[in-house]
């Protein structure tokens, strides 16, 4: 395993982050805990979650299944760096959803509960809240810090002047601010390179890009339908809209003797502001094909030829539509 550092800190992670949103409601508790494990034991010591995946309103399913492997004991806890999240919906009160200082207290109280740890290593906002001045969000965070209760703060979904914005306010405050954003980036959705990515390396903000494989797309769906393997509707709807793309892609991978997947992690792994793509592996098996990644080295060539396949929006703004 290779590790970096999460942006301008000084802590140490893997390249690969470890999503458990299928924990629960895909993949069951005692595999669940075999991914954990075996996740742990290659090395990868970032593992991510949300207090609402498992998808049942108020009961944080995915983060319970972390708690109770962090109870085993053996050194899980202490090897892990867990990320959690909150912003969505976790009851039926109008405060147990967003970013005000009342729900950021009610549920780090919860995800601790959970989670059955003190503290939170990576506390991450899941979504922007324009109605919450940052002020209130930072006091909140700020005697988060205080109490012993997270280390650090990310953001998730931000926009490029969000991330700005924020980051100012820590500063006026001399608070550490935002460390990581976590963004929807990949070879076919590189939005974020226009303003996202420059404002995470103006402010050393580590980068995790979520679905580093665009739903499957970009993991060898055309050799699956070859062997008679159907996505769902959504996934096909997009697959149509791409196909020459990924025809061309998968034909890439095959030249350079690769699996499209790997590819599309090492092409992630090569851009200078990610700090580590988050891999949801249902089972072990999909645990063990995606640390093939860390193995590829993409030559100058073989980059330029992705970017031929998939361009990106030409830089960052304004250079990237401007003179």
């Amino acid at each position: 395993m290779r590790y970096t550092h999460l942006g301008r800190t000084g802590l140490q992670v893997s390249r690969l982050f470890l999503g458990t949103m299928n924990f629960g409601p895909k993949t069951s508790e005692d595999d669940s805990h075999a991914i954990m494990d075996a996740a742990s034991e290659a090395g990868i010591n970032l593992f991510d979650t949300a207090n609402v995946y498992g998808w049942q309103k108020g009961e944080g399913i995915t983060e319970q299944i972390i708690g109770r492997w962090f109870a085993k004991g053996g050194g899980r806890r202490e090897r892990t760096v867990i990320a959690t999240k909150l912003y969505g919906t976790m009851g039926d009160s109008p405060n147990d959803t967003f970013l005000s200082a009342l729900n950021i207290r009610r549920a780090c109280e919860g995800s601790l509960r959970r989670l059955q740890t003190d503290y939170i290593d990576l506390y991450q906002m899941h979504h922007v809240d324009r109605n919450t001045p940052w002020e209130e969000i930072w006091q909140a965070m700020e005697t988060l810090v205080a109490q012993g209760k997270i280390i650090y703060v990310g953001s998730s979904n931000f926009a490029g002047w969000h991330l700005a914005q924020a980051q100012e306010t820590a500063n006026r405050r001399h608070f550490l601010g935002l460390v990581s954003e976590q963004s929807l980036y990949n070879l076919l959705q590189r939005t974020i390179e226009l303003e996202v990515i420059p404002t995470c390396q103006s402010y050393g903000l580590g980068l995790i890009p979520w679905s580093p494989l665009q739903a499957g797309l970009l993991a060898g769906i055309l050799r699956k339908e070859r062997e008679g393997r159907s996505a769902d509707d959504s996934t096909q709807e997009r697959l149509e809209r791409h196909r020459d793309q990924i025809e061309r892609y998968e034909k890439l991978c095959d030249e350079l003797g690769h699996h499209p997947a790997d590819v599309g992690l090492a092409w992630l792994l090569a851009q200078p502001a990610v700090t580590a793509p988050i891999i949801g592996p249902r089972t072990l098996d999909q645990l063990a094909a995606s640390l093939r990644c860390l193995d590829i080295t993409l030559d100058e060539d073989a980059l330029a030829r992705l970017d031929e396949i998939f361009p990106g929006p030409g830089g960052p703004a304004p250079e990237a539509y401007a003179w």
